[in-house]
């Protein structure tokens, strides 16, 4: 599956090391909760504790939730959806598209009935009764934020299994669904804990729900799916409070420096508004988005080509939010390539124009002959 984030093919293709690939296709908070030289110490010759009881701790003091509702953890949010999906078994699947690939993957792959709904568009198709709908707020690949309380509302009335996908919530000021378990026992939050928290390599997510479907939901889960090195790093990260307003603070600063770099460069229709720590942008006068990431390859830059989210095409790109000299580098490099895109879209109009008036001219031809 095209996905963000992979440095080691690109490292490989441009003949240089992983570490010096600026990554602009991963939205991965650049800045970390957790000090190496002050990391907690554990042993290693001991199993780990199978119930997670001291992890499921630190993220019940994290993350507010009803007390009917309860918490199980997984290695990453992949593994989280696929658990989840795998214990409901639905007939039919609504994806509020774009959205993360796996949802679709992991459906189409159960054998479910996908209904796509184009969230670019008002959100008011009908939907099958009790389908299992899947969100994503703030969304991605463009980090809207969504006021929930009117579609929760309608999916309830629906009698719907409810997924929302929060792994980008907390680069936000905004409260979690997660209390409306108190009063609707089908609904189901998925976070990862990796993209805020700026540690991709330490696979931890989990799902918040009601506390039935959670002991229901653990019948199937093997024990030790996460080693002790991630449960002491989570525990320690979640613990540092002072991180997550400085987190949204920076990201906010940063994500405004990233728009006006892209804006600067002159080579978007659109950039959308997005409140999470990336943004997504549409190439001006059908621009292709795999031509300008071989452009950004003499910069080691790297970007995210969105043409595998649903509805979109090669014209959307994705840039993550970094730190002030990558985004500075970035800035540099787009607006000495902008004469070079802008000169190739203005060539292919040309030929697209001329094509479209030789095709007009043989179409007259052939009418006169008749």
């Amino acid at each position: 599956m095209n996905h963000g984030g992979n440095i080691y093919q690109f490292a490989r293709h441009l003949g240089c090391l992983p570490e010096q690939v600026l990554d602009f296709s991963s939205n991965i908070n650049p800045e970390q909760a957790v000090d190496w030289h002050r990391l907690q110490p554990l042993s290693l010759g001991l199993y780990a504790d199978p119930d997670y009881s001291v992890l499921k701790q630190a993220i019940s003091h994290r993350y507010k939730m009803p007390t009917n509702a309860d918490i199980e953890v997984f290695n990453g949010a992949s593994a989280a959806i696929f658990a989840l999906l795998r214990w409901i078994l639905p007939q039919d699947v609504v994806l509020y598209s774009p959205l993360y690939g796996e949802y679709a993957h992991i459906a189409g792959e159960m054998g479910c009935q996908v209904h796509n709904i184009d969230r670019f568009k008002p959100l008011t198709t009908e939907i099958p009764k009790a389908s299992t709908v899947i969100f994503v707020n703030p969304s991605t690949p463009d980090g809207q934020l969504y006021d929930m309380q009117e579609r929760l509302a309608a999916w309830q009335a629906a009698e719907c299994h409810i997924i929302v996908d929060e792994s980008f919530l907390d680069f936000c000021v905004a409260d979690s669904v997660a209390e409306q378990l108190a009063s609707y026992n089908k609904l189901y939050i998925i976070k990862s804990l990796s993209k805020f928290y700026g540690c991709a390599g330490i696979r931890v997510g989990f799902i918040i729900a009601a506390a039935q479907a959670i002991k229901e939901l653990k019948r199937y889960e093997p024990a030790w799916k996460l080693s002790s090195f991630y449960m002491i790093y989570m525990q320690q990260a979640l613990a540092n409070n002072d991180f997550v307003e400085k987190t949204r603070e920076q990201t906010a600063s940063l994500r405004n420096l990233l728009q006006l770099a892209l804006q600067s460069s002159g080579l978007f229709e659109r950039i959308y508004s997005g409140q999470a720590n990336f943004l997504l942008a549409k190439l001006a006068n059908q621009g292709d988005g795999y031509h300008l990431q071989a452009l950004l390859e003499p910069s080691r830059i790297l970007i995210r080509v969105c043409d595998n989210f649903e509805g979109l095409d090669k014209r959307y790109v994705r840039f993550a939010v970094k730190n002030t000299q990558a985004i500075n580098v970035l800035a540099d490099s787009l607006n000495v390539l902008s004469p070079v895109v802008k000169l190739r879209a203005s060539w292919e109009d040309k030929l697209l124009a001329e094509r479209s008036r030789s095709r007009q001219n043989r179409f007259d031809s052939a009418q006169r002959t008749v």
